[in-house]
């Protein structure tokens, strides 16, 4: 049974920093496509950043390049986010996901193919 399960959100000044965490269990999130997404209230989710299962291979949303880096710990099998020079406008909830494909390719953003998901953290960015 695959279980996704992030932490690390919380409230932070704008121009600051966040890292969140995902752990993976029932699944070698190493070997598959791992990604992000978020959603602030009232939008759709929409994709942050992704890392290929075969070769570690990261893309971003455009948001995203240049602020925040996606990595995975293989031996904790750990998905991470960090995240710098916060916006308000990165206030969301943040979740990873899995559809256990090995390549994210270039349609990573669509939430719909992916069959994992964690409960979500909270993060907030204050002005």
């Amino acid at each position: 049974q695959v279980q996704l399960m992030e932490s690390g959100g919380g409230s932070v000044q704008a121009g600051g920093s966040l890292g969140l965490s995902c752990k993976a269990s029932g699944v070698t999130s190493s070997r598959y496509c791992m990604v992000w997404f978020r959603q602030a209230p009232g939008r759709e989710r929409e994709g942050v950043a992704a890392v290929d299962g075969v070769d570690g291979y990261t893309t971003y949303a455009g948001f995203a390049k240049g602020r925040f880096g996606i990595s995975k710990d293989n031996t904790k099998n750990t998905l991470y986010l960090q995240m710098d020079s916060l916006k308000t406008e990165d206030s969301a909830i943040y979740y990873c996901a899995t559809d256990l494909s090995f390549r994210c390719g270039d349609h990573w953003f669509v939430r719909e193919r992916y069959l994992y998901w964690g409960q979500g953290t909270q993060v907030t960015v204050s002005s």
